[in-house]
């Protein structure tokens, strides 16, 4: 993973939702950051201090203040235990921006998350990993039964249509011996979930448990693998909003 999507979330779920604002990327020499059109209509979104002019191109050798506040300092005794609850090796720590694709850069201060935009494995499938969403809103009865869950065990999607926040949240149950809806893919795949549906043959929609970590906080609790087909045409982020607003970009900026 060498890029990111950068996404702002209104506080206020009556006036629009979450729109995507920026990219960032990492060749493994520089750090780069553009503005995308979203940035002009997120509700509420304000530039980054330091970096107030939407049609600049911004190049650092290292780790933007503004992200790599969203990263637990190494020094902090639970780092590593943070690197494993992601799923990485603390032996062989990732690139940051690896991290962030998975922790989502969330941060109780403000409204920013970070994410990754699908793209196909070695095999032509879509892969992804992320921290299953909506677990402090579930009963007590759905965290243990998280507690419970084993690697390897499969999970279910399914539309949760009237869902009064997110129509197009896509939730997540326990196997037919109960069915329990533990939480929610994050809202940043849910729409590509429900592409998938239409187009993939339900065999080849898995969505696994990757790893349990019950002495993480509750949004770092349950690490998810969803793999599935990749349709033909099948684009994941390729909206007006996640265009980038710089004109001659790198080849490789391009969304």
């Amino acid at each position: 993973m060498n890029a990111l999507l950068v996404a702002s979330r209104s506080a206020d779920p009556n006036k629009g939702g979450w729109s995507p604002i920026g990219r960032l990327e990492f060749d493994h020499g520089t750090y780069r950051f553009v503005y995308t059109k979203g940035a002009r209509t997120a509700v509420g979104f304000t530039p980054f201090s330091g970096m107030e002019n939407l049609e600049e191109i911004y190049e650092s050798d290292e780790l933007f203040p503004v992200f790599a506040n969203r990263l637990l300092p190494k020094s902090r005794p639970e780092y590593e235990a943070y690197l494993q609850w992601s799923g990485f090796d603390p032996a062989n720590p990732p690139d940051p921006i690896a991290i962030l694709g998975v922790t989502e850069g969330i941060r109780r201060t403000d409204l920013i998350e970070v994410f990754p935009c699908p793209v196909p494995d070695e095999k032509s499938c879509y892969l992804s990993k992320f921290f299953m969403h909506g677990l402090r809103y579930m009963p007590e009865a759905a965290k243990a039964r998280v507690l419970n869950l084993k690697e390897g065990e499969r999970l279910y999607p399914m539309w949760d249509g009237c869902n009064p926040a997110d129509y197009s949240a896509v939730a997540l149950r326990t196997a037919t011996s109960d069915r329990m809806m533990i939480g929610y893919v994050p809202r940043y795949l849910a729409q590509d979930a429900l592409t998938l549906f239409q187009h993939c043959e339900p065999e080849f929609i898995n969505i696994f448990v990757q790893r349990v970590n019950p002495d993480a906080p509750l949004q770092q609790r349950l690490l998810c693998r969803m793999h599935a087909c990749w349709p033909e045409g099948f684009q994941p982020c390729s909206g007006e909003e996640f265009q980038p607003i710089p004109k001659g970009l790198p080849e490789r900026c391009a969304v």
